[in-house]
């Protein structure tokens, strides 16, 4: 068989000649009568978003829920729309930034959680004793859902091999964070241009769910998970 063409197939003689005839039966092989066909089209593979899920087909975005997820941040909430965005404007879930947990007692009582409300929280350093901590117990409740990942900022949670190192650099104490990361990495550290540029540079090595550390991954998928159930769900 050399080819098939608008249901026929090329067979080549002995000679090298090449006759076309129509598929399907009349044929054969070894002496056994066979049936020709066209070789099926290979499925398509399957897309999957940046999160790991399995791309939806293109649709509108739901109209956003009531329940929504809030983050410390600006770099939390870019790095959160980089991976999970597809997956929340499916959920119909919005993202919104606290600028510091400082203000989460006062943005959980203007918004009043309830069955169909329920807010859940991203916290960064939330480890034993911290600030955090404490502002994390005393939010929590059935409708308030409030987790953390142990890094200081955002930035520690994408794999330091993206951006060409081995692993975090460590920053004293009384050292600004972003400012002597910044310092330690040789990049500009000036201003804040500068590390909004540094965050730039972060955020574009980031490709996919697998650029990032697990610890941050599962808190996410957590608070997902907690906005997007059914109130009357088991468990819920």
């Amino acid at each position: 068989m050399t080819g098939i063409e608008k249901g026929n197939v090329g067979l080549e003689d002995r000679r090298g000649k090449v006759r076309w005839f129509p598929l399907g039966g009349g044929y054969l092989i070894d002496g056994e009568a066979v049936v020709l066909t066209a070789p099926k089209a290979p499925a398509a593979a399957r897309a999957y978003t940046a999160s790991g899920s399995r791309a939806a087909a293109p649709q509108r975005a739901r109209v956003a829920r009531e329940s929504r997820i809030f983050v410390e941040g600006r770099h939390d909430a870019e790095l959160v729309e980089k991976v999970w965005g597809p997956d929340l404007r499916t959920e119909g879930v919005v993202v919104e930034y606290l600028e510091g947990v400082d203000h989460l007692p006062q943005v959980l009582a203007e918004l009043s959680p309830g069955p169909d409300a329920r807010l859940g929280v991203l916290v960064d350093h939330l480890v034993p004793g911290s600030k955090e901590s404490r502002i994390a117990a005393q939010v929590a409740g059935s409708h308030v859902l409030v987790v953390g990942h142990p890094y200081i900022d955002v930035w520690q949670a994408v794999r330091p091999e993206r951006i060409g190192i081995r692993a975090w650099p460590e920053i004293p104490r009384g050292v600004e964070w972003k400012h002597g990361v910044c310092e330690a990495l040789g990049w500009p550290h000036a201003d804040q241009a500068d590390i909004a540029a540094a965050w730039q540079r972060i955020l574009g090595s980031v490709r996919s769910y697998t650029d990032l550390e697990p610890a941050l991954l599962a808190r996410v998928e957590q608070l997902i998970d907690f906005v997007t159930t059914p109130a009357d769900a088991p468990g819920h």
